[in-house]
């Protein structure tokens, strides 16, 4: 009787310290490379530093010096209102998401307007691919063929 409840006891610590290894491990994986967790337990894009942008969008596009300089102080710009942003709470998330998009596509149109025609071909090549890719990693648009499914219980 003292053997089984010893044997249960060792069990039971075994478990509870291999359990947070492998919740650990879970999570690890099912983490998407480019995403962190946001306060309201949604998914959110990591946005990157305007500098690193800044020298993305040299690299592709051969920006000049001058560009550089504008096209990175857009890209400042809207990370302080993405930053603002995201800390009003008197907003609602589907308000604040919506928002977010306009002022992206703000700075999109600032970058853009900066650009020679050549370089807007290629921006709006690299814009057409980061929507195509966005579009794929939501699942696509919902198509009207088939009725949503219903979540299993």
């Amino acid at each position: 009787m003292i053997k089984q409840r010893l044997l249960v006891l060792i069990a039971a610590g075994a478990i509870s310290i291999a359990a947070p290894f492998a919740v650990a491990q879970n999570d690890s994986q099912a983490a998407p490379p480019n995403a962190m967790q946001g306060n309201g337990g949604g998914w959110q894009h990591h946005q990157m530093d305007p500098a690193q942008r800044t020298q993305q969008l040299t690299k592709q596009l051969k920006l000049t010096s001058d560009q550089q300089t504008k096209v990175q102080d857009i890209l400042t710009s809207e990370k302080s209102q993405m930053e603002s942003l995201r800390q009003d709470t008197a907003t609602a998330p589907q308000d604040r998401r919506g928002k977010m998009m306009e002022i992206r596509k703000t700075s999109d149109s600032q970058i853009r307007a900066l650009l020679d025609p050549a370089q807007q071909k290629k921006f709006d090549e690299m814009q057409a691919r980061h929507e195509q890719m966005m579009e794929n990693h939501r699942g696509g648009p919902p198509s009207g063929d088939q009725p949503p499914a219903q979540p299993q219980q």
